[in-house]
This record gives C-alpha cells, sequence and structure tokens, in this order.
C-alpha cells in the first residue's frame, strides 16, 4: 500500500520526486523519504514522519542535489511509523523503497547479522538493502547482487533500487505489488502506477509478475524471474494527469462525491445502446460471457467494493434467475471453497485492479479453472490483465481513501451487467429491458437532485458528530447500502457504526439503542416499506433517534416518528441503492468534517491495499 517513484532524469530529482510522491500519498501517509545520488555519485536522504508536508519543510530546509533519485510515501506494516523506519533504507551504498511484506525477513536478518551487518530499524524493508549489499561486498556485480537477493526474497514486493556511484543505473522488481517504467525523453521513471509518472511521461511499461528491470536513462531491460530477457513495448496511458486537484472543493471526497453525474453518465454510456435501449457489454479482449452457459456466480471483493457485489447478489438472483455466492477475498481462498468444474463465473470487483487480497482469490479461480470477469476501474492494472473479461468502470482517478465514485459507478456496471445476463437467460423481457435500461440512464440526473440535500445533510451532521454509536439499518438489497453507511463513518470519522437488516433489529441489535444512539433507516417507499415502517417505529418506541432515508410517500408515512428526514427523488426501485449511496456518503463526510477529522487521508488507512 506503499507509493514509490524513482527518477533517472536531466534536471533536480527531488523536487519531481516530491510532485510524484504527492500524487501518490493515498497510498499511505505514516512517513515519506527521498534518496538521491548527486554529480559525484554521492548517496543522500531525507526523511520525515507523518504526512508529506514535513518531508517537505526538511527539504526546504535541507535540499538534496542530484537529478538521480528514489522517494516514497509510507503505510506501515513491519515497524511503527517513526523517522527511522521511513524509507528509503540504506546499506553499504543501496538504497531501497518497498512497497509490499518480506515474510522471511527475520531468517534473512538473523543470517546478515551473523555476517556483521547491524540493522538501524524494525522494518522488513532494511533487511532487502543488506542483502544486495551483502553480494555486492562478495564481489558481484549491481544487476547479479539484485538477481540474487531477489531469488532469497519470500513474500509480495515491488522495489525501486538505486547504488552509490552508479549515476545512471536503477533497478526495479515487483512480485505481488504493481510497478511501471515511465519512458521520457532521455529519462527513465519507475512508479506504483500511472499516476506517479503522469507529470513526466504517458509512455508506461507494465512489470508483470516475478519480472524486474535495469534502468538507464537511454534504455529499460526487462527479465523474467529466471533472469532471461523480456520484450515489451510501452503503452500510451489517457487521463492519468486528471483529477488531481481539488478546485474549489475542500477535499477529495467532497469533490468525488460531487462527480458522480459526471462518473455515472461515462460508466452507463460505455454500457447502454441509447438508441436500441438496449445492453452491449464490452468485450476489450474479445471475450464474452454466454449468460446461458453459467450455472453459478462468484462474486468476490474487499471493502466497499464488497458490499458492491452484496448489492448485485440480489439483482442477480431476482433479475436473472442466477445463483449467486459473495464472498470476501481475504477469506475466499483460505475456507477452500468448493467450486463448480463447469458452468461456474468468478467476477471480481476492484477500484485499484491491484487489491492483493482480490488478486489472489483471482488466480485461485483461474487454477480451478473458472472463467473470470472484473468490474475494475483502472484499466492497466493486474487484475484487468489476468481476467478473461474486463467489465470497466469509467470513474476516473479517485484519490479520498473512503470510495465513493468508484462505489457507485461499480453498482451502474453491475446493474447494467444484471440487465444483459437477464435479457440472455430469458428472464427478463423485452419490456423489461427497456425499463430497467431506461433507469439506469436515469441515475446520473437523479443523483444531481439528490446533491441539492448536501446542505441539509451538514445541518443533520452536528447532531449526529456527538455519538458515540451510529446503527444503520436497510431491508433487502438497501441492507449493503446500510453497511456501506457504516463502513464509510467509521473510516473517516472514527465514530462505531454498524449496519444490520433491519428484520434481524429484534434479534439483538436493539439491545443498543437509547436516546443517545442515532439511526439511519435506508428505507425507499418499496414493497418492503411498511415492514421497514413496523421497525422504524420499534427504534422510536426506545428513543432511538431515527434519520429516515426515503422518497416523499416514504417520508409521509412515517408522519412524526422520524426526528429527521430526507426525502429522495423518486426512482426505479432496481436502481435505488445507486442513489441512496450518495446521502451516506456525504452524512459520512459532514460527521467527519464537524469532528475535525482528516478526510481524504484516516487515520492507519490507505487507498490501494496492496498486502495481505
Amino acid at each position: 500500500m506503499c507509493g514509490i517513484i524513482g527518477i533517472l532524469g536531466n534536471e533536480e530529482a527531488a523536487p519531481r520526486l516530491l510532485e510524484a510522491l504527492t500524487r501518490l500519498e493515498y497510498r499511505g501517509y505514516d512517513s515519506a523519504g527521498i534518496a538521491t545520488l548527486d554529480d559525484s555519485g554521492k548517496l543522500d536522504r531525507r526523511r520525515a514522519p507523518g504526512k508529506l508536508n514535513n518531508l517537505r519543510e526538511i527539504l526546504f530546509k535541507e535540499p538534496l542535489a542530484g537529478s538521480q533519485g528514489i522517494g516514497h510515501t509510507r503505510w506501515a506494516t513491519h515497524g511503527s511509523p517513526t523517522l527511522g523506519n521511513a524509507h528509503p533504507h540504506v546499506s553499504g551504498g543501496v538504497a531501497v523503497v518497498h512497497n509490499g511484506i518480506i515474510e522471511n525477513f527475520r531468517e534473512l536478518r538473523k543470517s546478515l547479522e551473523a555476517r556483521g551487518h547491524v540493522f538501524e530499524t524494525e522494518t522488513d524493508s532494511e533487511t532487502i538493502a543488506h542483502l544486495v549489499s551483502s553480494y555486492l561486498a562478495a564481489g558481484d556485480s549491481e544487476v547479479e547482487a539484485v538477481g540474487k537477493a531477489l531469488g532469497e526474497l519470500e513474500g509480495a514486493f515491488a522495489l525501486a533500487i538505486l547504488f552509490e556511484g552508479r549515476q545512471n543505473l536503477m533497478i526495479g522488481a515487483r512480485r505481488g505489488s504493481p510497478l511501471a517504467i515511465g519512458l521520457g525523453d532521455g529519462e527513465m521513471y519507475l512508479g506504483s502506477d500511472a499516476l506517479a509518472l503522469a507529470p513526466f511521461t504517458n509512455r508506461v511499461v507494465y512489470l508483470e509478475e516475478n519480472e524486474w528491470c535495469v534502468l538507464s536513462r537511454e534504455n529499460y531491460e526487462i527479465r523474467s524471474e529466471s533472469g532471461e530477457r523480456v520484450e515489451r513495448e510501452p503503452v500510451l496511458v489517457q487521463g492519468a494527469g486528471a483529477a488531481i486537484e481539488k478546485g474549489n472543493y475542500r477535499h477529495f471526497m467532497q469533490k468525488e462525491i460531487f462527480e458522480q453525474p459526471d462518473s455515472l453518465s461515462r460508466t452507463i454510456n460505455a454500457y447502454v445502446d441509447p438508441l436500441k435501449r438496449s445492453i452491449t457489454l464490452p468485450g476489450g479482449k474479445g471475450e464474452q460471457i454466454d449468460w446461458t452457459a453459467i450455472s453459478s456466480l462468484h462474486m468476490v471483493a474487499c471493502g466497499t467494493a464488497h458490499y458492491a457485489t452484496r448489492v448485485a447478489e440480489y439483482w442477480f438472483e431476482q433479475f436473472a434467475g442466477l445463483p449467486v455466492k459473495t464472498d470476501i477475498a481475504s477469506e475466499f481462498r483460505y475456507r477452500e471453497p468448493a467450486l463448480p468444474k463447469e458452468g461456474g463465473l468468478a467476477l471480481f470487483v476492484s477500484q485499484s485492479g491491484e487489491t492483493a487480497d482480490t488478486l489472489a482469490a483471482l488466480r485461485y479461480c483461474k487454477e480451478k479453472g473458472l472463467k473470470t470477469a472484473a468490474v475494475v476501474n483502472v484499466p492497466t492494472s493486474t487484475i484487468a490483465r489476468e481476467v478473461d473479461l474486463v467489465l470497466p468502470t469509467l470513474a476516473g482517478p479517485e484519490i479520498g481513501v473512503a470510495s465513493t465514485k468508484a462505489f457507485t459507478a461499480q453498482l451502474a456496471a453491475l446493474a447494467a451487467v444484471v440487465i444483459a445476463a437477464g435479457v440472455q437467460r430469458g428472464t427478463l423481457g423485452r419490456d423489461d429491458e427497456i425499463r430497467l435500461t431506461k433507469a439506469l440512464n436515469e441515475i446520473p440526473g437523479l443523483t444531481v437532485e439528490c446533491l441539492k440535500l448536501d446542505e441539509a445533510i451538514s445541518s443533520m451532521a452536528r447532531d449526529v458528530a456527538k455519538a458515540r454509536d451510529v446503527i444503520y439499518l436497510g431491508r433487502g438489497v438497501h441492507y449493503p447500502i446500510a453497511l456501506e453507511g457504516a463502513l464509510k463513518l467509521k473510516e473517516i470519522s472514527y465514530i462505531h457504526a454498524e449496519g444490520y437488516a433491519s428484520g434481524e433489529l429484534k434479534h439483538g441489535p436493539i439491545a443498543l439503542i437509547d436516546e443517545t444512539t442515532p439511526v439511519v433507516f435506508v428505507a425507499p417507499s418499496d414493497r418492503l416499506f411498511e415492514k421497514s415502517l413496523s421497525n422504524l417505529q420499534e427504534v422510536a418506541a426506545r428513543h432511538g433517534s431515527v434519520i429516515l432515508i426515503s422518497h416523499a410517500k416514504g417520508v409521509e408515512e412515517a408522519g412524526d416518528t422520524p426526528a429527521s428526514t430526507l426525502i429522495m427523488p423518486g426512482c426505479d426501485p432496481f436502481v435505488a441503492p445507486i442513489l441512496y449511496s450518495v446521502p451516506v456518503q456525504l452524512l459520512a463526510y459532514h460527521v467527519a468534517v464537524e469532528k475535525g477529522t482528516d478526510v481524504d487521508q484516516p487515520r492507519n488507512l490507505a487507498k490501494s491495499v496492496t498486502v495481505e
């Protein structure tokens, strides 16, 4: 989850490295550091715990010279986020930045210490620098030393390595964590993703699993795990530099919430044929899914993406008649699920396309012979490259750690897939297809109307911010939205929150309710509203402070029972979960602002979870 940048350039590297780290800070902000080589080949570094601004202040006072360097922004795994544990790590003239986890670092460290190496940190990453430097001391070249060291490392890593005295050399490697080469004009770059490389180039070469690279300013050389040369042409990455500024918004999360009419429009337009009023699934790899041949569907994801699959579970079963199992990726392969030998499809959902647990689950399913598909926001990501069929979301870069526009784009893409599957399987007729496609097309406009509730939600948040505990309730397809609403509030406001199925209220959670507990009901006026209204009255009878999110009809039927209400635009029940995601996002955002937390970079979290 850490961010890596490396530059072999023709101008001062430190300011450019800092600019790239600003783009990568969403990957981790426990500490940051930069190392450079000056014109004489001398290695020097600056590091700081905490946010990137701390490093920026140090560099202002103590600049770094040199046109070649590496930088890192850290999300702590091994070792607390201190100055000493910040990257880059240095040993014997070798500087290393690392994203991932070295699982056998204790054994390696013990062996190196027995040979006289003295360690300064608690991290697993420092072991890499010592290991490489030990081979250099034994007489190996830089390339030979890295090749041998890679053979000893167990776990996941993306690496960028500098060598004192070698002003035109940088080595990178990846196993389980993403890394890309950027090609400039007489310059070369390494980065965790294209977003970091965007200020410098749009010509990118992605390293595949277990590959490593040797870079000079003029050339790049890719090697396989066994050391054989690999030929790979660069690709042009479009739009990676966009959407990095907050503009007039206070936070990236706020900006991304308000971008949802556009991000939803882009995603929906990729699937909907407006003239035919039908769905066409993208087939960029030439693959398509024959839904009539699919007998079961496994959907696997983490965090917010998992809640998108939970919504889609209702949709697939109700509208496509397809049995579905949803799994949390971190549990999926370890429970060794029984997967069908024929007729099974595994569908993975990930914003980044690099989520370590989701990627591991994908590879498990491929080993078992399942056809695979992915709903993913980064078409050049590892998951997108490894599945049989990519189902894109066009949300654009999402910088705020708490997912907003990516989540609704995932729901929109999944809704389109459900319609296509239902039509193919004969569970949806032509009139159904037209109705549901029309409903999906209406969502961006309805989202504009929904965002007009922002001021009312901001006022409501002042009371919610005083609570220690908040409960979210939903029925049917809105139960996952209750789960997502609770997750958002936890992530950025640090208030304990839980989401429950409304019908489960009296089976335990009702014991938590008193006059200090806000209860958020996600309850559109649908066929289940009468039952939701009964649950609402149960909460009110126990003096819980009810916030009802519903259509005008639902708010009218609830009468004076809720303490607060949000009147949503009317919509087809099929797409209501997409629309109802917006107010729970806004509520979490405004509560966090009221509490004064770091909205875009909440404590202990990072955007792209590339370690298990």
